[in-house]
């Protein structure tokens, strides 16, 4: 099926939902993500990850729509709000570093859980600061052990809202950081 555009509100008396092999993407090397490509599906990162492995979020987007587009919505609107990216780690990162990076502008509003899985199942709560422009999973204190997930969505201008789980080993510690 092709790229369907809407007028308004869709409504869905039985609900809507995506399945198949295209509602996950497997990601093994630095990429940057894109709406089309990588929102609204299961990012799977994993496998054998190269030194470090950068996934780049999109340039968060507010632009209006043009006057010219007509009634209703342009299907090609670069504003990108609302979009989400759910990121899965499938198989433990090891020896190698999995950093989940914005433009250097947009910054990230939220919090993340931090699970420590090989001893004691301490928990921690992790809070991005003001400046907090990038998430790093080392595969053991800062999370990245099989099983972390992270869900971020574009909010409003400058600002990625970040929720999720990232299982971590030995003493927990932030995944934020300011680059």
């Amino acid at each position: 099926m092709a790229i369907s555009t809407f007028d308004g509100p869709v409504r869905s008396l039985g609900g809507i939902y995506q399945q198949g092999p295209a509602s996950v993407v497997s990601i093994s090397s630095t990429t940057s993500l894109s709406p089309t490509s990588h929102g609204g599906r299961i990012i799977s990162i994993g496998g054998s990850l190269a030194a470090t492995t950068t996934v780049t979020l999109p340039t968060i987007s507010t632009a209006s729509n043009p006057t010219t587009s007509g009634p209703g919505q342009d299907p090609n609107t670069l504003n990108n709000l609302g979009v989400v990216y759910t990121i899965w780690v499938p198989t433990t990162v090891s020896t190698s570093t999995l950093k989940i990076a914005t433009d250097g502008t947009d910054r990230f509003v939220g919090d993340l859980l931090g699970v420590d899985t090989d001893s004691s199942n301490a928990l921690a709560m992790y809070t991005a600061g003001a400046n907090d422009d990038n998430i790093t999973l080392n595969g053991t204190t800062t999370g990245g052990v099989a099983g972390t997930w992270i869900q971020i969505v574009a909010v409003d201008a400058l600002k990625y809202m970040v929720n999720g789980v990232v299982n971590g080993s030995g003493t927990v510690a932030t995944p934020f950081a300011d680059s």
